[in-house]
């Protein structure tokens, strides 16, 4: 499989029922975070803006969402119907992806970010 080189081409590769929860997915990042760029990192969709702020991946039973270990931190009780580890979460493909918790979480590493540049220039 060659690497995809947008994410419209990472779409496309999946089943229909699994693209139509990646563009659901998509929307609701771009929504979240709209300055955010859109770029493919370790060969799945992910979001820049001053730095990188998440990455997302379509498996066979489950949608990969990679927030940095901060975010998942922040909202540990929140993702506790989820599989989740130190980096990512996965959100059940029979399930309706939880997009009120996913926008909350992408804006947490927009200010994450944000704050970082902040820190950054005042030093």
């Amino acid at each position: 499989m060659t690497k995809p080189k947008d994410i419209n081409e990472y779409i496309a590769i999946f089943p229909k029922v699994t693209q139509n929860i990646l563009k659901q997915l998509r929307a609701t990042i771009k929504k979240a975070a709209p300055k955010a760029e859109e770029v493919i990192s370790y060969g799945m969709p992910a979001y820049k803006l001053n730095g990188m702020l998440i990455w997302f991946a379509a498996h066979s039973r489950h949608i990969g969402f990679y927030p940095k270990t901060s975010a998942i931190d922040a909202f540990k009780k929140e993702l506790t119907l989820y599989k989740w580890s130190k980096g990512t979460v996965q959100f059940p493909l029979e399930k309706p992806l939880p997009l009120r918790l996913i926008t909350k979480i992408v804006k947490f590493r927009v200010t994450e970010n944000l704050q970082k540049v902040k820190s950054k220039k005042s030093k």
